[in-house]
């Protein structure tokens, strides 16, 4: 054991004398690998923080959390001009489900991404979205007032003209005033602030609820049609906990078909989609997008590789008189072998801690310039670039070390000569 623990030793350090007594070259090999592991790393790193940053924006939805619409979220077997004639989800449609569908916890009624302007005296804000909604929105978005109160069931059905503001519009509009109680104007029509939202941060799947406004539909309903195709009209129901789900969608599905007085074997003139399909759709893009980073990054790294090999089987033959006496005086193959499988791992990983430093350094930098947005390098992916650029090294290296481990003695001192 001590012998191979004082030929590992050796064999290191004549590897590192080789580095650093060929700096350019060295330095080139480096580069290649770095490119390489920088590539990968900082691809997957900004995966992963997207990843992380969606989910952490749909976080507070229940995954079970259940819309019925008149468009589908995904592919769908219906052929696009019988879906166009679908009938957009009304306020009786919602009054139905919540009323007889069993086992919901809470249901919304919503026509969502409409885009307006407030204004507040000379203050106004232009393009905010304004979520137009019964008050069953508040328990399912698991939204959170900071000042004031969210707009009833009483007022959500009479349609008051109340309104409640997110974080970034009740701060844009009224800076340091308290917005309680003040009017504002909307739809050319004036309404009461009763409540300001917590700050929730950025969301990287629409808008955040900082951003937004939310006001009884209702209110809405009574000046504008929603007897429209070309909008989000949507009912949402927040099912009870420990339910069988599919039992519960086959419920509603049924039911609903009666209400719409649909026949058998007529095709549903509605969608009902989960929540849990979208985050399914969101992580097969994800995977999408870590496929397509490996498989640009993975040219880095052959790039490296091929390097590495490059410039080891340039050793070899610069160093083949050394390998000839060294071999005369005694040293083994393994010792050979070893000396350059060395060199080659050392380079890949030198050149692999480079470029995860660089992915760390940047990460830092955008963190602090992004406030909101959150960049992470997981442990995994470091580990994972240490990984790499070692299997990097000892496969580069391995042909090349081979090769000189075999060299005959003889030979080679005499083609050195």
């Amino acid at each position: 054991m001590l012998v191979y623990l004082r030929l590992f030793k050796e064999s290191f350090s004549f590897a590192l004398n080789a580095l650093r007594n060929n700096k350019l070259r060295t330095f080139l090999s480096l580069l290649g690998v770095t490119v390489g592991i920088f590539s990968i790393i900082a691809v997957l790193a900004a995966v992963d923080s997207l990843n992380r940053n969606i989910k952490d924006s749909l976080e507070g939805i229940d995954a079970n959390t259940t819309y019925v619409t008149h468009f589908s979220f995904g592919p769908s077997d219906v052929p696009k001009w019988k879906r166009e004639n679908f009938e957009s989800m009304q306020y009786d449609d919602f009054k139905f489900i919540s009323k007889n569908i069993p086992d919901i916890d809470a249901c919304a009624y919503g026509w969502f991404g409409a885009r307006e302007t407030i204004r507040y005296e000379s203050e106004a804000m232009s393009n905010v979205n304004v979520n137009l909604s019964t008050n069953g929105i508040y328990r399912i978005s698991n939204l959170n007032v900071e000042n004031g109160r969210f707009y009833n069931d009483v007022e959500s059905i009479s349609g008051s003209p109340v309104i409640v503001l997110g974080y970034e519009i009740a701060k844009g509009l009224f800076d340091n005033l308290d917005p309680i109680g003040r009017k504002v104007r909307i739809y050319g029509r004036k309404l009461t602030v009763i409540g300001t939202l917590e700050k929730v941060g950025i969301s990287t799947v629409g808008d955040s609820p900082d951003e937004q406004v939310f006001l009884p539909i209702n209110y809405v309903r009574k000046f504008k049609s929603t007897k429209t195709k070309n909008q989000f009209l949507a009912i949402i129901i927040k099912p009870k906990e420990n339910i069988d789900l599919d039992a519960f969608e086959n419920t509603l599905k049924q039911k609903f078909r009666v209400y719409r007085g649909l026949k058998a074997g007529e095709i549903n003139d509605f969608f009902v989609s989960r929540f849990s399909g979208f985050v399914s759709i969101l992580d097969a893009l994800i995977g999408t997008l870590n496929g397509i980073g490996w498989a640009i990054s993975l040219f880095s790294l052959l790039v490296g590789g091929f390097g590495i090999a490059n410039i080891m089987f340039v050793s070899v033959k610069e160093r083949t008189n050394l390998i000839g006496i060294q071999k005369s005086l005694g040293a083994k193959n393994k010792f050979i072998l070893f000396q350059f499988l060395f060199e080659a791992i050392i380079l890949a990983i030198v050149g692999g801690l480079v470029g995860l430093g660089l992915v760390w350094i940047i990460i830092i930098i955008a963190d602090n310039l992004a406030t909101d947005f959150k960049f992470i390098l997981s442990a995994g992916n470091i580990i994972l670039g240490f990984s790499l650029s070692t299997f990097i090294g000892l496969v580069s290296g391995l042909i090349p070390a081979i090769a000189a481990s075999r060299l005959d003695p003889v030979e080679a001192i005499r083609t050195g000569m």
